[in-house]
């Protein structure tokens, strides 16, 4: 029987939702969704809802479903996830994050499957020891997450590495680091969505919008650093990687160019049509000492390994953001 089926854990979500999105239009795949929708008046399932998927699955019956199609699944692409960076309960985040990936990996390695899954930009803390995406043990050992969310995302790259060298992966796996993603059918995210939905109302409107001030010299106000990559430029490196067997590891996501949250602001207001309105408020002193400056992916080994696609730059993102999503009756992918 020729495998064609893809589950998509997590495929309600932001990032899993424009997968699922890249994938059905392709129509090399079959795509099966395992998440929860929530209440309909939340409005999760219309991720979904322009995209013919073959399945939904909740997460509690996953395994059952991975059994009785076993000699049909070609990959599991693993973007469920506790994604908040402040979430309290961190035996919630680690059964989530790093048993369950865990048991996603064995799953695969036993049914001849394949497994891409969600790293995070998160496992390199504080930023200190720079966004180089080496995924030997001894690289991988050294980095020193700052919440638990980061850790447990750590902790798993840590498992699927040693686990490779021993011989013991599924016949390709790959994570991906991603590093600020925004885009279309984050909205159910709340406060972890994106600057630009955050800001979005205000800017549409020309009202002012607020922005951290800097509390580091080296930095103007609105001048904090950070690698802002298209969602679609992410759904568009996992299908490549579904395309490309032989590319296994742990790779950066990003653009490679690090932006102000001042430039986003501003191209946020360009493409709403109204000047840049931007005011500053003092970062919160409970994040102050903590607060990273400056992010930006190293991109090297994703392009060592084949991948050829330009990345978006950010004015077009947020500019195709805007006018196809956010001003649009119909905001979703």
């Amino acid at each position: 029987m020729s495998r064609r089926l893809i589950l998509v854990t997590g495929g309600a979500g932001f990032i899993g939702s424009n997968i699922v999105a890249e994938l059905t239009a392709e129509g090399t795949y079959d795509v099966a969704v395992c998440d929860r929708l929530g209440a309909a008046e939340d409005g999760k399932w219309r991720n979904l809802s322009k995209h013919p998927i073959v399945d939904l699955v909740a997460p509690e019956g996953m395994f059952d479903w991975l059994g009785a199609h076993a000699g049909e699944v070609e990959a599991v692409v693993h973007m469920g996830a506790i994604s908040s960076t402040t979430e309290p309960d961190a035996d919630l985040i680690l059964s989530t994050n790093f048993t369950l990936s865990k048991d996603l990996w064995r799953w695969c390695r036993g049914e001849d499957a394949r497994l891409i899954y969600a790293s995070s930009a998160a496992t390199y803390g504080d930023g200190a020891a720079g966004f180089k995406d080496a995924d030997d043990l001894q690289a991988l050992a050294r980095l020193r997450p700052l919440n638990a969310y980061g850790w447990s995302k750590s902790l798993f790259d840590l498992y699927a590495r040693r686990e490779a060298d021993r011989g013991n992966a599924p016949r390709q796996w790959a994570g991906l680091k991603f590093f600020n993603v925004y885009g279309p059918n984050e909205y159910h995210k709340g406060s972890m969505k994106s600057v630009v939905a955050h800001i979005w109302p205000k800017a549409r409107a020309g009202d002012a919008v607020d922005l951290f001030r800097s509390h580091n010299p080296a930095y103007a106000d609105g001048g904090q650093l950070r690698d802002f990559v298209y969602v679609k430029d992410a759904a568009r490196v996992a299908a490549w990687l579904l395309a490309h067997e032989a590319v296994t590891g742990v790779f950066n996501l990003g653009t490679g160019q690090a932006r102000s949250f001042k430039d986003l602001a501003e191209a946020t207001f360009r493409a709403a049509g109204h000047p840049p309105a931007i005011a500053y408020v003092d970062t919160p002193e409970a994040i102050r000492d903590k607060y990273q400056y400056f992010t930006e992916a190293d991109m090297s080994r994703l392009r060592a390994a084949g991948y050829e696609r330009p990345f978006t730059e950010l004015e077009a993102g947020v500019g195709d953001y805007v006018s196809a999503y956010l001003a649009a009756a119909d905001p979703y992918r």
